[in-house]
């Protein structure tokens, strides 16, 4: 799941190099962290959060029904 976000995140911004996407396991849930060059940061989030709500949206629909629930968090 953390490379679908990594890739998405590396099509949007201009500087991919700086892009770092963490993948932490919880006992209930997984969090993605995002992390990008702050110059790049509106790009990820998008007007009014819809690029983020749309990478959400993707990883949500990606993740099997049986697994633990996966969150995406841009830090």
């Amino acid at each position: 799941m953390a490379e679908l976000v990594r890739f998405i995140a590396r099509s949007l911004v201009d500087n991919a190099d700086a892009v770092d996407v963490r993948e932490v396991e919880g006992p209930d849930a997984t969090v993605i962290e995002l992390r990008v060059a702050p110059e790049d940061m509106g790009k990820v989030i998008g007007k009014q959060g819809r690029i983020a709500k749309a990478i959400r949206s993707i990883v949500k629909a990606a993740t099997p029904k049986d697994a633990k629930p996966v969150f995406v968090e841009i830090v």
